[in-house]
């Protein structure tokens, strides 16, 4: 969820940030806790922007002249509802060619890098993001040897990929240079990612770079994007997948980050359903505990091309026996073999919501 193109999935193309607008068109009345149900409310052109009052950082939209006089917005991601962080101080303010660039020094996580006034990561519970989102699909298949992370300029998800020592080389390839320098100078401990020599930098957009791939190029792609709101709006549509799976070798996987089953439901419905049509292979949803994220969870989708068969539930090249993994770069902290296989245990009510979930337990989706 960096600079990256955004952290969100959903009807806004990785909200915020990062990107667009949405994942299709609605026909019928969707829930208020839905993105989608609100593209068309009042002020659908209100930008984030990064807030601190009173020494609080807020999530919120920017007010026009008329509501001037109300203290905070709702982000449209999830209306009716405004998170806000202890600020100690600010060390990093300013605006990029793309987004809003903010890192503060907060009172219980650390320092917390924010894009276009949306909380990206902080020190405390990055950890939860960057390791469930690089080893679910890393340990899914055996021995990856070349990956490619779409946004990551934190560079967590490349300290993350560095575990593995069967991967050979690593692309990246982020939109915003100004996102990868500031966290080297702030976060040096996600930045170290961006020092392993298999890692080849490519800064730009990378839908363009996605089209310039080799078909079949990698074992496994990972999306660490932004909210669907803003320009991060196509990463969240058919013909991105479409290009996705093709940059992919057969039996390769996909890790995307797919917002919260508290809050996007018809969004998470949209995009299984159109990975569905897309991958061949097998299609699962995941998620994790991140306090500062709106709800506190986050999903991930998880996808396999056609070929050998990815049992996504059962590790098959489980970290523990990864020669030297669990301590490289830095101890991990949140991932295990046992909460890869929680991951996948969903509740009752998303199952309800999300129709293509309701799938028997540990019988892989078709």
């Amino acid at each position: 969820m960096e600079g990256d193109a955004g952290r969100g999935l959903g009807c806004q193309k990785i909200m915020d940030g990062k990107e667009n607008n949405s994942i299709g068109s609605a026909t019928a009345v969707l829930p208020s806790c839905c993105l989608k149900a609100r593209a068309c409310d009042a002020e659908p052109e209100a930008i984030t922007h990064s807030t601190v009052c009173s020494g609080w950082f807020s999530e919120r939209r920017s007010p026009t002249d008329e509501d001037a006089k109300v203290l905070y917005y709702n982000n449209p991601m999830w209306p009716g509802e405004v998170h806000s962080i202890k600020v100690e101080s600010i060390l990093f303010k300013e605006k990029s060619e793309y987004q809003e660039v903010l890192v503060f020094e907060s009172s219980s996580y650390g320092k917390v890098l924010v894009l276009d006034g949306i909380v990206q990561l902080t020190d405390k519970d990055e950890c939860a993001y960057q390791e469930m989102i690089t080893h679910l699909p890393l340990c899914s298949i055996k021995s990856p040897k070349n990956v490619l992370v779409v946004g990551g300029g934190d560079g967590g998800v490349l300290r993350e990929i560095s575990r593995h020592c069967s991967v050979e080389h690593i692309d990246i390839c982020e939109i915003d240079r100004m996102v990868i320098d500031v966290s080297k100078k702030f976060f040096p401990e996600l930045a170290i990612g961006f020092e392993d020599p298999r890692v080849k930098l490519h800064v730009g957009d990378a839908v363009e770079f996605l089209k310039q791939t080799p078909e079949g190029k990698y074992d496994a792609i990972i999306v660490d994007s932004s909210d669907p709101v803003g320009p991060a709006q196509e990463l969240v549509e058919k013909p991105f997948f479409e290009t996705l799976a093709r940059a992919l070798r057969p039996g390769g996987v996909l890790c995307n980050m797919a917002e919260s089953m508290w809050l996007h439901t018809h969004l998470i419905q949209d995009v299984i359903s159109i990975c569905r049509e897309t991958f061949k292979g097998s299609v699962r949803y995941a998620w994790t505990s991140v306090p500062t994220y709106p709800s506190g969870v986050i999903g991930f989708l998880l996808c396999s091309t056609e070929g050998p068969p990815v049992d996504f539930l059962n590790p098959i090249n489980p970290i523990e026996k990864l020669e030297g993994a669990l301590q490289y770069r830095r101890q991990l902290r949140f991932y295990n073999s046992e909460v890869h296989r929680a991951a996948f245990a969903l509740p009752a009510f998303l199952k309800r919501e999300v129709s293509c979930l309701r799938d028997v337990p540990g019988v892989q989706m078709k």
